[in-house]
């Protein structure tokens, strides 16, 4: 069994991957950039979360949901993961341990949304944090010509640029 596979049962419970996602895991994890399109309740999010957890250093995930990135957090600290959010949402106490672990390189995903990215302090945050991937949940947003178009995803590419790492990109 790999490590990959062995993670996938112990962390997240699952004997096996759903159709699609091993490839796309395998590519993640082997640093190519990657844009992957799966039905709704494809199991989108394993397909980031499980290679950040394989690969060194920190996971940026870039999300448009303040709801969805705490139930993520939520659901990756029940499992034992490192896990946390920078969202306007957050207490005070709830940003310090965020700074706290990943100062401490405790820290395996950092969700964020994508106007964090227009924040003067988050480019040198994320360079002294040893980010080692972006992933882009829900990225239709970034097209814009969607409706859900948020101006701020057009930073992502700066970025990526910045700080030399690959970028999988997910939507349904």
């Amino acid at each position: 069994m790999s490590h990959t596979q062995a993670l996938l049962s112990s962390v997240f419970g699952f004997s096996a991957f759903r159709p699609g996602q091993e490839e796309i895991v395998d590519a993640v994890v082997s640093g190519q950039n990657v844009l992957a399109i799966m039905p709704t309740g494809g199991g989108k999010s394993l397909c980031f979360q499980l290679p950040a957890l394989v690969r060194d250093g920190l996971t940026v995930v870039i999300s448009p949901l303040i709801a969805l990135m705490r139930d993520q957090v939520q659901a990756l600290k029940a499992v034992g993961v490192e896990a946390g959010a920078l969202t306007a949402g957050n207490t005070e106490e709830e940003t310090e341990a965020v700074f706290d672990a990943i100062s401490e390189g405790r820290l395996k995903l950092l969700y964020m949304a994508p106007e964090r990215l227009a924040s003067g302090g988050t480019l040198p945050l994320l360079r002294r944090a040893n980010v080692s991937m972006i992933a882009v949940d829900e990225a239709h947003c970034v097209s814009q010509w969607g409706h859900d178009f948020r101006p701020d995803y057009l930073r992502i590419g700066d970025l990526r640029r910045a700080l030399d790492v690959p970028l999988a990109a997910f939507t349904a």
